[in-house]
């Protein structure tokens, strides 16, 4: 990029950042115009909030942070969005953007908060902790019986990402057996023993002892778990959902857990979210549900991996190098 173009480019970056951290993207992209408009205060808060002032949403041609998508057609010179989140389907829907826009995110900052958390509602159930709690809040003394164990155990992936390798590498630590499944069956990851396609999922879902799904939302994932498949699994198996809610038909798996089916269920999502007060999950004593807090911000090394991946395609866009995470 000549010196004329850098001079033409406002990059509005609406991460938390100290006042080190602020210096260090200015030296990223010497040349390039900065404006900071994230608050220092929300560092360490749940929910980071991107506000751009109104004068400077029409100069901005690249945002750092997730801005309301209806105020997307507010930005017409935007060339670049890149997002604190994974997760950028409210951005790539018809019409939010101008064609031409690039859509990045922040795959690889979510690996251990979610993989951590997938780890600790399956040993959790495993155990059967969810339902000694009900019985602490009933003042009740009781053993529940026969608990399992993730060493020797067969876990099946569902979704090799970053998550699902982070949570594949911790299940190895402690004696598990990992099988991986994604669409392209020849891409390794990390943790993973062996690997294999969607084709091929009827026939491993009845070895498995634990299903853990990572997978993005999109039409071939809609009730990739339903009332057939998980009539496929053993009554001894657990199932784990921290990617999208629609992964998993939830009335098909009220009545198996009810039904004794398997041994338990992990959600950290749901469909719909939130999860109606009426649904039969709720009371489902073999069921863990978390208010999709597996992700966010909840540990501090998050919050770094955002910043660094932000800090480099800043560089990246300054340099005119090809951005990383392009999402679109």
């Amino acid at each position: 990029m000549n010196e004329a173009q850098a001079s033409e480019r406002l990059i509005v970056n609406c991460l938390p950042l100290t006042d080190e951290e602020r210096a260090a993207f200015r030296a990223a992209a010497p040349g390039v115009r900065q404006e900071f408009a994230g608050n220092p205060m929300e560092r360490g808060t749940m929910v980071w909030k991107a506000r751009v002032p109104a004068d400077l949403r029409g100069a901005a041609t690249a945002v750092v942070g997730n801005i309301p998508p209806e105020d997307c057609s507010g930005y017409p010179r935007l060339e670049w969005l890149q997002t604190w989140s994974a997760g950028v389907d409210r951005y790539v829907a018809p019409g939010v953007l101008a064609e031409g826009v690039t859509v990045t995110n922040a795959t690889g900052a979510y690996g251990q908060t979610v993989g951590e958390h997938l780890f600790a509602m399956m040993w959790a159930l495993m155990r059967n902790i969810p339902a000694y709690a009900r019985q602490q809040d009933e003042r009740r003394w009781h053993d529940l019986g026969r608990a399992l164990t993730p060493a020797g155990a067969t876990v099946l992936v569902i979704g090799t990402g970053d998550i699902g390798s982070h949570f594949a590498t911790l299940c190895k630590a402690v004696g598990a057996r990992t099988v991986g499944v994604r669409r392209d069956r020849t891409k390794p990851a990390d943790g993973i023993d062996e690997m294999h396609g969607f084709d091929e999922l009827d026939a491993l879902l009845p070895e498995a002892d634990v299903v853990a799904l990572a997978v993005p939302a999109s039409p071939q994932t809609d009730h990739l778990i339903d009332a057939k498949r998980l009539h496929l699994l053993k009554s001894t198996c657990v199932l784990l959902n921290a990617g999208r809610g629609n992964a998993v038909d939830p009335l098909a798996l009220a009545a198996a857990l009810a039904e004794d089916q398997l041994h338990g269920a992990g959600l950290d999502v749901t469909e719909p979210e939130p999860l109606p007060a009426s649904s039969p999950l709720w009371d489902e004593p073999h069921c863990l549900i978390t208010p999709h807090v597996a992700g966010g911000n909840h540990l501090e090394a998050t919050e770094r991996r955002i910043i660094a991946i932000a800090l480099e395609n800043v560089r990246r866009y300054a340099a005119g190098e090809p951005l990383v995470n392009v999402r679109r």
